[in-house]
């Protein structure tokens, strides 16, 4: 999996797992929710993304998303 795929599903699984944590345990697990998603937004705007610096960190080789 490249790593732009990475980021994409470690992305969503966070988006996921909050919204389930806000409906089952507490609300405020919606600011979690916000959180990715303002990285997202972040992202796509100044292409810096901390996720995939650990990953490329980690030897993660970078491919095309969306080829």
């Amino acid at each position: 999996m490249s790593l732009e795929r990475m980021v994409l599903a470690f992305a969503g699984s966070f988006i996921l797992i909050s919204l389930a944590l806000a409906q089952w345990h507490s609300p405020n697990w919606l600011w979690f929710t916000a959180f990715v998603g303002f990285n997202l937004l972040q992202t796509a705007f100044t292409g810096f993304c901390p996720l995939a610096k650990i990953l490329k960190a980690m030897g993660i080789k970078p491919g095309h998303a969306f080829g």
